[in-house]
């Protein structure tokens, strides 16, 4: 059976001149292998007949990745404008898909596989993680709320005429000496305290009011001063209605102080997202040398005693005359992060045959 969907949002932009190859693009994977098309508009960058693209599934036993055929292109190289672009693309495959009742992972935008057999290879060194998500964010839906102050110079007004704060403040203005730097350092510091109290205040209170309905949040960094809460909730389907009753409820209560925006319900993005991890054997070679493993096998343990040796003898601040010593540290670091990326089990072999069957893993994105 082949399902179709029409006008599904832009997923591509323009070619890039870094572009390298052609491969498979990876939006998430299903909890299916039956096969559909999605056809994606005209302006995207790979077409096919009619102007069209198309996004389809490969299957590996009873799951099957969504990807479409396109030029691998660094993401991490495009333009913030390209890549907010791109991102909107992405997640409405998801979206779509997921508007369809499928149970579908996302995997972590800009991931792409050389071939179909790299994405089999993929779902195979998966598969127990990918079932086990699948049973988890099954009728399972994120809703993400973010509230900002409704107006925040008259907060901030208000905070300043605050008991310590507006005593702090007089004692300036009685000064015969004036306001020296840091008298304006120690307000600042005072009224930001204070808002982020009165903001932490408002925030236990809105996640006690929702977290009745849902089962998990995440909560994301703030963009600005101005935002007071940005969080994800994870919640089952069947309670969509009363959390946007309660949502309701809050933003009644808090109608002269906060805005509030609810974007959902989306696939489980801030809590199982996927991320697939590709290691060069070039790279591996590199760091088992630099913490000192010379041998083709190595134990947790052995790289967890040989990256604290390293890390302990290239400290910088063991090395304070030593120049050079702060990339040598950095260097450990990150020879470290290989290795225990690399070394899933209890123990690893650093050979180039077996490093083949380990290269690739799937792991949730941190």
């Amino acid at each position: 059976m082949v399902r179709i969907l029409e006008k599904i949002e832009n997923s591509f932009s323009s070619k890039q001149d870094f572009i390298i190859e052609r491969g498979k693009y990876i939006y998430g994977v299903m909890n299916s292998n039956t096969a559909f098309h999605l056809f994606i508009p005209k302006n995207s960058s790979e077409e096919g007949e009619n102007g069209t693209k198309r996004a389809y599934t490969i299957p590996f036993q009873d799951i099957s990745a969504v990807v479409c055929d396109a030029e691998m292109v660094d993401y991490t190289h495009l333009l913030k404008e390209d890549s907010a672009r791109l991102l909107v693309g992405h997640q409405s495959v998801i979206e779509r898909i997921m508007n369809l009742g499928d149970t579908i992972i996302p995997v972590r935008f800009g991931t792409f596989a050389q071939d179909e057999d790299e994405v089999k290879d993929i779902l195979h060194k998966g598969y127990c993680l990918i079932k086990d998500l699948i049973e988890r964010t099954n009728g399972k839906i994120e809703i993400d709320v973010v509230a900002t102050w409704e107006d925040f110079n008259s907060i901030l007004k208000g905070v300043g005429e605050e008991g310590e704060i507006k005593e702090f403040k007089e004692s300036l203005l009685s000064n015969p000496k004036g306001i020296t730097v840091d008298d304006q350092i120690k307000l600042g510091v005072m009224v930001k305290s204070c808002l982020d109290r009165k903001r932490e205040r408002c925030v236990q209170e809105i996640q006690n009011v929702l977290k009745g309905v849902s089962q998990d949040v995440k909560i994301h960094e703030l963009m600005d001063d101005k935002m007071v809460i940005n969080i994800a909730f994870l919640l089952n389907k069947a309670r969509q209605g009363d959390f946007y009753k309660r949502i309701d409820e809050i933003n009644t209560k808090f109608h002269d102080e906060l805005n509030f925006r609810c974007v959902g319900p989306l696939p489980p993005y801030s809590f199982y997202t996927l991320e697939i991890k590709k290691i060069q054997f070039r790279d591996l070679d590199w760091a088992r040398k630099k913490l000192g493993l010379l041998n083709d096998f190595a134990s947790r343990d052995g790289i967890k005693r040989a990256y604290k040796a390293a890390a302990f003898s290239s400290h910088p601040d063991k090395n304070p005359d030593t120049e050079g010593i702060e990339k040598e540290f950095d260097e450990v670091n990150k020879a470290y992060k290989i290795l225990w990326e690399y070394c899933q089990g209890d123990s690893c072999y650093f050979n180039e045959e077996e490093f083949k069957k380990n290269a690739i893993f799937v792991k949730i994105r941190e």
